[in-house]
């Protein structure tokens, strides 16, 4: 069982707003007593299984746990209406601070009634603080969410061959360049927290610092350090707006938790955050794939048992199986619809590529048996057409496919646990896709 699922102390600065009760989260079923796993599975885990079902509600909605949260970066979901999104079961979407605050500006989003009403999507919301743009434009530019090797041979401040660094990290905060125009900007806690309150997402992340596998031991000491700091400075700016804000739903803020591969900082980063008055917590940073599970059992085993989890950035269907049975909840990824702009599929036998002569003279669905959209009214001839001839629907289609493949997977995932045979489902699931 978690170390301190009751502990929550707050902040000696924050007072937290009575709004905050119009947040909360419910466990469900426990993995581990609905569907008791062998000593031989817990010793291949490495670990108890602390995966569970749970509910989270906000303001605008309910989310039934474990659940994958639609990817919409800048207020939309690449080629998919928001209305198709919700046919398709997605419970929730998740959009970024960094790029609706350049464009159009978060004051926009504030007049137009929040996120939810300017994009027209009914459902809860999640907003990411920027972090991971702080990584990507500067403190580990070119640099990619490495989930394969650990690198510590070249420096922490690297900037690729010709490239410009565009974000430069302080104790305060970080100035970076826009990749829009190139007019520089600051991001703090308190400046990630006003544009969050902003955009007005029934869920937001705290302003961290994303480090990388290639990172060193050093630096990762320093940045979680860092992180922590920031986490505090964003709990107080939060409870301020809120009660400033008063007459607006709820925006739940969850902490997010960094430390790369190392045990001891990921668990001190639960522990530290864990104590803190956060609705919930995110994992994030760079995880080794083979270590994936490792490393978010270690962070559950910290974090307060009755707040949600949320694994950022995975949606490959190993990794979720992985990240479900080690208790995460909730899941985030752009991965769907990005091979599908590149006519890649997502089916219970695997992924395919769209774009192959084969598909020519196919009139069957994507996937046989698939209630989307997609499937049930066009062909893989019709969209491999699509595709060959350049036309913008075809993203549109294999998008809707592939958001729901995902989504229907993990609400499976869901059921199994409920039904106690949550290892049989993920054997013959994964079996299939990866044969």
């Amino acid at each position: 069982m978690p170390a301190n699922p009751d502990s929550n102390p707050l902040p000696a600065a924050a007072a937290a707003p009575a709004q905050q009760s119009e947040f909360s989260f419910r466990v469900g079923k426990r993995l581990s007593e609905a569907c008791p796993p062998s000593a031989g599975q817990i010793a291949a885990n490495g670990g108890e299984f602390l995966g569970r079902t749970g509910t989270i509600t906000t303001p605008h909605g309910e989310i039934q746990t474990p659940a994958f949260i639609a990817v919409g970066t800048k207020a939309t979901v690449k080629s998919v209406l928001p209305e198709s999104i919700a046919e398709l079961g997605a419970q929730a979407v998740l959009s970024n601070a960094y790029h609706l605050y350049l464009q159009p500006g978060a004051d926009i989003l504030d007049e137009a009634g929040g996120l939810g009403a300017f994009m027209n999507w009914h459902g809860p919301t999640f907003t990411d603080s920027g972090g991971f743009q702080v990584m990507s434009l500067g403190s580990g530019f070119k640099k990619v969410i490495d989930m394969k090797s650990v690198d510590h041979s070249g420096p922490d401040d690297a900037v690729a061959p010709g490239k410009e660094r565009l974000a430069h990290v302080d104790e305060e905060g970080v100035w970076f360049k826009s990749h829009l125009n190139g007019d520089r900007h600051r991001f703090s806690p308190e400046i990630s927290m006003n544009v969050q309150h902003q955009i007005g997402a029934d869920i937001m992340f705290a302003f961290d610092e994303l480090t990388t596998l290639q990172n060193s031991r050093g630096y990762q000491e320093e940045s979680l350090e860092r992180t922590r700091r920031w986490a505090e400075r964003c709990i107080t700016e939060h409870f301020r707006l809120t009660n400033e804000r008063a007459g607006k739903p709820y925006q739940a803020l969850f902490g997010v938790i960094q430390g790369a591969q190392y045990e001891d900082l990921r668990r001190k980063a639960c522990r530290d955050l864990g104590a803190m008055n956060f609705d919930g917590f995110g994992i994030g940073g760079a995880l080794e794939k083979e270590n994936l599970g490792t490393i978010v059992r270690w962070c559950n085993e910290e974090l307060p048992e009755n707040k949600p989890r949320h694994l950022l950035g995975i949606s490959e269907p190993d990794d979720i199986f992985t990240a479900i049975e080690n208790g995460a909840d909730t899941f985030d990824c752009v991965s769907p619809t990005r091979v599908a702009r590149n006519s890649a599929f997502y089916h219970p036998t695997g992924r395919y590529n769209l774009s192959g002569a084969k598909y020519k003279r196919d009139f069957g669905p994507l996937q046989e048996g698939c209630d989307c959209y997609a499937c049930l009214n066009y062909s893989r001839a019709y969209i491999h057409h699509l595709f060959k001839a350049k036309e913008m629907v075809s993203a549109t289609l294999i998008s809707i496919h592939n958001e729901r493949f995902v989504v229907k997977m993990v609400d499976d995932a869901r059921l199994a646990i409920e039904a106690g045979n949550f290892f049989e489902f993920k054997a013959e699931t994964l079996g299939q896709y990866y044969s």
